[in-house]
């Protein structure tokens, strides 16, 4: 797993920060979803100045104790192809670290 995002609380109820990976160096804010109709639908806007590069879903991990955090799916046509990750706030709600992990068997035989 790799912390690619740092995220403080915005006064809008969502989160603002940075994502920074080897070819992303962006200041991305996760913004409400007022529209949100539906228990399925994203609970967040993913945003880069006033451009949606995505969306964050409630969920809750299997864990014990179980913790809640969102899936977030961003993509944009100078990305290969989408991101996933999570954005896991802390206890307090300070902080949120925007991690990624590699889903298996997508890595190449070189890093094998």
């Amino acid at each position: 797993m790799s912390v690619i995002g740092t995220f403080s609380p915005s006064r809008d109820g969502g989160w603002i920060g940075t994502i920074r990976t080897l070819t992303l160096d962006a200041r991305v804010r996760f913004v409400p979803n007022d529209s949100r109709d539906t228990d399925r639908a994203p609970a967040f806007r993913v945003m880069i100045a006033g451009h949606r590069i995505g969306d964050a879903w409630a969920a809750r991990s299997k864990a014990e104790p179980p913790r809640d955090y969102f899936r977030v799916r961003l993509d944009d046509p100078g990305l290969p192809g989408p991101i996933t990750a999570a954005l896991f706030p802390d206890g307090g709600g300070e902080t949120a670290n925007l991690v990624w992990n590699r889903k298996e068997g997508l890595a190449t035989e070189s890093q094998t």
